[in-house]
């Protein structure tokens, strides 16, 4: 049973039936969603501890004729952490850390550690994770198999930039060593590779060296699309973080109007006090909103509003806000600067049918007006998005790579029972509009691509060697997932 937002395949007529797989047992059977909640499917789970416990999923599998897939966090939007009607592995029992050197930053931690896990291990040393997603519940072995990025990609790359080598296991149960050096290829085909040519069992990261626990942030707005990208784009060199957010229901002159953010790490001896600053009681998010409503229940107040009349005059009073409030800065601490979807559940207000993201990434001298159609085709097909971040980018090494040297923008859309055809049509226009423009996607993301669409963009020449590795790693190709068979098979 499978429920995926992208149209589903038909059958080829005068296909032999395949075998009719082993049962497995009941008890294992769970429904299974991307983080988004639009698309959901019943897999076998099973939660292993231990590199022998691993081994024996795999000797399951094989022996029931079972595929497997890898979930960490559950994290990404659609449903490359979804594995229907199989075996699906949670990696989120396997938090050890293994090593961790104060004096280099480097650290060694089996894939379920998370990126809170992570932090909390090295900020009081001195150190912080040199990539942050909006969430710190992913895991570090998700992090990789979907190469994720953070509010510095332009400048410090993706997730996998920062690591250093990984131990892999193979279905065969080999564990294999992989980095720069060592094995290469699958290296750089493993990290944002969906886990589809192994299983991390260990990975080793490097840290950013921070002497505050505080970052200096600056806040003000831009009024139309050209200024945001322009400020994006001037400031690289100098800024630690930048992103922006924008107004995707203005139109005309104010197309894209943005509120921005620039983050600074502060150097040594601006903290007056920083042993106090890098303690985690300084760090975590507070538990009520406003010091009054807690985080648990303020959906139920945003919830009236997330439709697409509530959620224009939401846009509209976020941007009069910060344009009322002028240029301004203040001190923040890291955990409060980069994790903003953890002061609350962002998924509920959406309803029942969940939400997607797309996010495309687009070359620079195409963006602004790839970007420009792409919010205003939204709003004529009256599916405008709710959420809209802007981050810049940089080229990276792997081979099913997102990165380039340009900008991206993230966008969250509702989805409902009446609105899902519509949507998928959406994407597809989308889609036409980014490889145009010469641009690219992002598994993690992901939940609408076609297989003929991401051949586009990766390169038929990417794909045939990925899957050559794949044949190499993966002989009986038991590792699948739900996004592997919609978009490679």
């Amino acid at each position: 049973m499978t429920d995926n937002l992208a149209t589903k395949t038909k059958k080829r007529p005068g296909r032999k039936p395949q075998q009719k797989p082993a049962p497995l047992p009941d008890e294992r059977l769970e429904r299974v969603s991307g983080w988004g909640g639009a698309c959901h499917s019943l897999s076998h789970v099973y939660r292993p501890t231990t590199i022998e416990q691993l081994q024996d999923v795999f000797r399951l599998a094989r022996e029931h004729g079972r595929t497997v897939g890898i979930r960490g966090g559950g994290n990404s939007y659609g449903d490359p952490a979804m594995n229907a009607e199989n075996i699906l592995l949670d990696l989120r029992r396997m938090t050890r850390i293994l090593e961790w050197n104060p004096g280099n930053g480097r650290i060694r931690v089996e894939p379920g550690v998370t990126l809170q896990q992570m932090w909390n291990y090295v900020l009081e040393d001195g150190w912080w994770i040199p990539v942050a997603t909006g969430t710190m519940k992913i895991t570090i072995g998700g992090g990789a198999g979907m190469n994720v990025h953070g509010k510095n990609a332009y400048k410090i790359g993706t997730f996998g930039d920062n690591i250093l080598e990984f131990d892999l296991m193979l279905p065969s149960g080999q564990i294999i060593t992989c980095s720069r050096d060592e094995n290469s290829d699958i290296f750089h085909a493993a990290i944002g590779g969906a886990g589809m040519l192994g299983v991390f069992t260990a990975i080793t990261m490097q840290m950013k060296r921070v002497y505050s626990g505080l970052l200096r942030v600056q806040g003000w707005t831009e009024p139309d699309l050209y200024h945001a990208m322009d400020y994006l784009e001037q400031n690289q060199k100098e800024a630690d973080y930048q992103v922006g957010w924008l107004d995707a229901f203005t139109k005309g002159k104010q197309l894209g109007r943005a509120e921005m953010h620039r983050a600074d790490y502060l150097l040594p001896g601006e903290d007056p006090n920083p042993t106090q600053t890098l303690r985690l009681d300084n760090q975590y998010l507070p538990e009520n909103i406003l010091g009054i409503v807690p985080k648990s229940s303020i959906w139920m107040f945003q919830r009236p509003f997330w439709n697409n009349f509530g959620m224009r005059f939401v846009n509209i009073g976020k941007f009069r806000a910060a344009w009322l409030k002028g240029p301004h800065m203040a001190l923040q601490s890291h955990a409060a600067f980069h994790f903003l979807l953890d002061y609350f559940d962002w998924r509920k207000p959406f309803g029942p049918g969940g939400l997607i993201q797309y996010q495309p990434f687009i070359p620079v001298d195409t963006a602004e007006k790839a970007f420009a159609d792409i919010l205003t085709l939204c709003q004529k097909r009256r599916l405008p998005n709710y959420l809209t971040v802007m981050k810049r980018h940089r080229p990276d090494p792997f081979l099913l790579t997102h990165g380039l040297d340009g900008f991206s923008m993230a966008m969250d859309f509702k989805i409902t029972n009446r609105n899902r055809p519509r949507m998928v049509k959406l994407a597809q226009e989308m889609d036409e509009i980014v490889l145009k423009a010469g641009g690219r996607f992002y598994f993690a993301k992901d939940s609408t691509l076609h297989p003929e669409t991401a051949v586009a963009y990766l390169g038929q020449d990417a794909v045939d060697q990925f899957k050559a590795l794949k044949q190499r790693c993966d002989p009986d190709n038991i590792l699948q997932s739900n996004l592997w068979r919609r978009v490679f098979s």
